[in-house]
């Protein structure tokens, strides 16, 4: 096949932008680093870059380099600068560097901190031969170990990765109880299936107190936590039994296993609820690729990217909705439903 010039060199500027996409996450990094959402937050109002950079103890002689930063943080959509004319420009928040502001409910600092950790960075670099590699993943083709026995080694590390997974956590329940509360209400029991300390549990009981909350998980996670805030702590195997309720919740669990043991723990969360007339489904809140309820486009491309991330860190996987639907009747449900939310992710509710 033949290309003209001109189809060439736009060829060119399409493997340009690929190139330096990892750029954009160094600017990313930058921005938290520096606080720059904290600075324009506590400020309340546009602000002006030099008065910026004053709060931020940036050194006058980085004047043009700065702005430069902030140009191409505008430009993504980090940041957003008002412009008067005749007068320099102003930075201001945007929805997406509000997740930014440490202290804030709702903030990404330690996801974004994790993320672009070199310990899970460095191993994306080997992905191409990992291919050819009889290792389990690219994290251990590149450090010799998966990341569970290398957090271990390195306390700093697990730390890191411990309140990365448990902030995204806190903001899945949140948004789960704002934005797709009708899904929960009205159940008068509930299991959640590998839900841990009880984070997700606790955000229902206090959205909707009538609902009785089991968190199942393996019993060297659950057996030293009492009971708080109604909820119930039982040590057990998802694989062998889950324990009767009107719902059973799987969030953010089946993404860590193939399509048989998907199968295996929807089969054992079906035979805990009652029949779809008597109200009986499981919910999973999971990502379901290319299945999105924001306006960006660029939100199914973040999907297929975050699936090559855990691809080559943990050998896990990100199904579409064809994906999801084979285990789902592989199981024996009779039907589901997709809600899309928080952008990324979804609710799906089988129904027996």
């Amino acid at each position: 096949m033949e290309f003209t010039t001109n189809e060439l060199l736009e060829g060119q500027a399409h493997v340009w932008n690929l190139l330096l996409g990892y750029m954009k996450s160094m600017c990313l990094k930058s921005a938290v680093e520096l606080g720059i959402a904290d600075v324009l937050k506590k400020h309340g109002k546009p602000m002006e870059l030099l008065d910026l950079m004053s709060a931020l103890s940036i050194d006058p002689s980085r004047t043009d380099s700065f702005r430069r930063l902030m140009r191409t943080l505008t430009h993504l959509d980090l940041f957003a600068e008002k412009l008067n004319p005749g007068q320099e420009g102003k930075y201001l928040l945007t929805p997406s560097s509000h997740l930014l502001v440490s202290g804030e409910t709702m903030n990404v600092i330690p996801w974004v901190s994790l993320c672009l950790d070199p310990m899970v960075s460095d191993p994306t670099h080997v992905i191409g031969p990992w291919f050819k590699s009889p290792k389990e993943t690219a994290f251990e083709l590149y450090f010799g170990k998966n990341p569970w026995d290398l957090a271990d080694e390195k306390p700093e590390f697990k730390k890191m990765l411990f309140e990365g997974l448990a902030g995204d956590s806190q903001i899945v329940c949140d948004v789960a109880m704002m934005m797709c509360g009708q899904v929960f209400r009205g159940l008068k029991s509930l299991v959640d299936v590998g839900g841990g300390t009880g984070t997700m549990a606790r955000a229902i009981v206090r959205a909707f107190p009538e609902t009785k909350c089991t968190v199942l998980d393996l019993p060297k996670v659950v057996d030293n936590l009492k009971e708080e805030d109604s909820v119930e702590y039982v040590g057990g195997d998802m694989f062998v039994s889950v324990p009767p309720a009107n719902a059973v919740l799987l969030k953010w669990i089946l993404r860590d296993w193939n399509d048989e043991e998907c199968v295996k723990i929807l089969q054992r969360c079906k035979e805990a609820i009652p029949t779809r007339e008597a109200g009986g489904k499981v919910i999973i809140i999971d990502m379901v690729v290319g299945s999105t309820s924001d306006k960006h486009a660029h939100t199914m491309e973040t999907q297929l990217l975050f699936d090559i991330l855990v691809m080559a860190s943990i050998a896990k996987k990100e199904r579409n909705e064809k994906e999801w639907r084979h285990i789902i009747l592989a199981a024996g449900f009779k039907d589901y439903k997709i809600t899309p939310f928080l952008g990324l992710r979804s609710v799906i509710e089988l129904y027996p």
